[in-house]
């Protein structure tokens, strides 16, 4: 019988679940999703291979936990960032900044490559359980645009592409100065293609 770590059942299988997730992060970093098997991942983790079919029984289901679980993570993480800002150009410009460092943190496949790994079911799964980070993105344009901050335009179609810049950008294999350049980068052009009236936000990443 396998070694139980932590008081009860239940926070030993919360214990496993988190090893699983940071190898499989540290994996996806070192050598990309298609490269690695349950396998690798349950000997990163070290958790026999039974073991690991009992938590996850195929890569996408691993996959989609770990979305989830990262999402929520970034979820209580955003909502904090954001709690100060008032300006909804400052918002905006730290909504797009904290989304590209929790991909580059976690090594998430940006969303076009996300979606060809998973099932049309499990995607669509994903992206009702994301839903709460496109509202807090429509709030923000709204509030711009209410403000006179941004020019008036249609929110629904703006939410779409500033999520579709997000998820198109590539962050997760890089690090340091190329990071901070590329998110900022970013960041910029997100503002200009909303239309927004800026100073150099850099200095407050």
């Amino acid at each position: 019988m396998p070694k139980i770590t932590g008081r009860s059942l239940g926070e030993h299988r919360e214990r496993t679940r988190e090893r699983i997730f940071t190898a499989l992060s540290t994996l996806m970093y070192q050598r990309g999703f298609d490269a690695i098997s349950l396998a690798d991942i349950a000997a990163a983790a070290e958790v026999g291979r039974t073991a690991m079919y009992n938590y996850f029984p195929d890569k996408e289901s691993l996959l989609l936990a770990y979305a989830e679980h990262v999402t929520e993570q970034y979820m209580a993480e955003l909502v904090t960032a954001l709690a100060g800002v008032r300006d909804p150009v400052d918002g905006l410009a730290t909504y797009v900044r904290s989304q590209l460092r929790h991909v580059a943190r976690n090594h998430l496949p940006p969303g076009t490559a996300l979606r060809s790994l998973m099932s049309e079911q499990s995607y669509r799964h994903m992206v009702e359980h994301v839903g709460a980070l496109e509202l807090i993105l429509r709030g923000i344009l709204v509030s711009g645009m209410r403000e006179g901050l941004l020019p008036e335009d249609d929110v629904e179609t703006l939410v779409g592409l500033v999520t579709a810049c997000i998820s198109g950008r590539t962050v997760a294999e890089l690090s340091g100065a190329e990071l901070d350049h590329a998110v900022e980068s970013t960041v910029r052009f997100v503002l200009r293609g909303v239309g927004a009236f800026y100073d150099d936000l850099s200095s407050q990443s």
